[in-house]
């Protein structure tokens, strides 16, 4: 499988302040991943910066124009948890263009499947409010691209914390279905499965909370089940924001995902989109070494040769959950 690589010097240069998880030293980890993931032909490029335009499908442009004040003026802490220093205005610019820049090469068939080792992160990204690591939306800015472009998007989000600001862009937009599996209750508070979309996009946002210590067997199940779902929505693209703070080592986090758990997930979403309409954004994952290996793993699950392993086993509360949220599921989606 060809997959094409976008990253940039600069992301390297943001900066969240000293001792914070969300640090430079991950993009190595990642890069590692990538290049160490077997049965991948790699193609290597660098991100454009966002048009302003664009950006502004998701973001407020007042919000906009104050993280570029707040960058150039030195920068700080945005919230408790999100900082920034004045290259992070050129990282964020470039982090929320690599997904147009994927899109455009995939079209021209230069591989794939692209996978974006970018920072900051994005899901947690508001319309007009930096929160949880993240400045802007990197895969909302993309994703309402595509939909200005009549295209039928999913949105699979495997990060341990539910991406609260891509639900809010989209809850009312029947042409982009969200699926999240995430550990509840935790940060942000949101993302419960009674969380469904509104008005035309009611069952296109589907939420699937987990307990702490859920393991791969629920999660590997709650994909299986969700797989038909994703299929009769029929996306034209399938965008990924890959978090791997949901393995048993992250810091942050209390599931229990390993390795072969995120090879099966590669292979669920590249089963779920046409061929070539696939985007993976990183977003969370703080263990060095697990991130290396679950990225490595990611693709080449998408390649069809996820590493061999048996899930670690969930608790039964988890189980709960998630009879529960396909309950819901399954009343709202008909």
């Amino acid at each position: 499988m060809r997959v094409l690589h976008l990253t940039h010097p600069l992301f390297a240069e943001h900066s969240n302040g000293a001792g914070h998880p969300e640090r430079p030293e991950r993009l190595g980890a990642v890069e590692a991943g990538v290049r160490h993931a077997s049965g991948v032909e790699l193609i290597e490029a660098e991100p454009s910066p966002v048009d302003l335009d664009a950006l502004g499908r998701v973001h407020e442009p007042r919000y906009i124009a104050a993280i570029e004040s707040f960058c150039k003026a030195g920068g700080g802490a945005l919230d408790p948890d999100t900082g920034a220093v004045p290259n992070s205005w050129g990282a964020a610019l470039r982090a929320a263009g690599a997904g147009l820049d994927a899109v455009a090469r995939l079209e021209n068939g230069e591989a794939d499947a692209a996978f974006l080792t970018v920072r900051p992160p994005g899901h947690h990204a508001l319309a007009a409010r930096a929160m949880g690591f993240c400045l802007f939306n990197n895969v909302a800015v993309l994703a309402s691209s595509l939909l200005a472009e009549g295209h039928r998007v999913a949105i699979v989000d495997w990060d341990v914390h539910h991406g609260n600001g891509t639900q809010a862009m989209f809850y009312d937009e029947p042409n982009l279905l969200y699926l999240s599996t995430h550990q509840f209750p935790a940060y942000p508070g949101t993302g419960w499965f009674d969380e469904l979309g509104e008005g035309p996009a009611r069952g296109t946002n589907l939420n699937l909370p987990l307990p702490a210590k859920t393991a791969g067997d629920v999660v590997r199940a709650a994909f299986e089940a969700l797989a038909p779902v994703v299929g009769s929505f029929a996306p034209d693209w399938v965008l990924v924001s890959a978090g791997y703070d949901a393995h048993e080592r992250d810091p942050l986090a209390e599931l229990r995902l390993i390795e072969p758990d995120y090879g099966l997930l590669g292979r669920a979403v590249a089963e779920m989109a046409p061929p070539g309409k696939l985007v993976f954004f990183l977003e969370g994952g703080y263990d060095l070494g697990a991130l290396k290996r679950s990225v490595a793993a990611t693709l080449e699950g998408a390649a069809g040769h996820p590493p061999p392993g048996r899930p670690l086993t969930s608790p039964p509360s988890a189980h709960s959950f998630l009879d529960q949220a396909l309950e819901a599921i399954a009343e709202a989606t008909g």
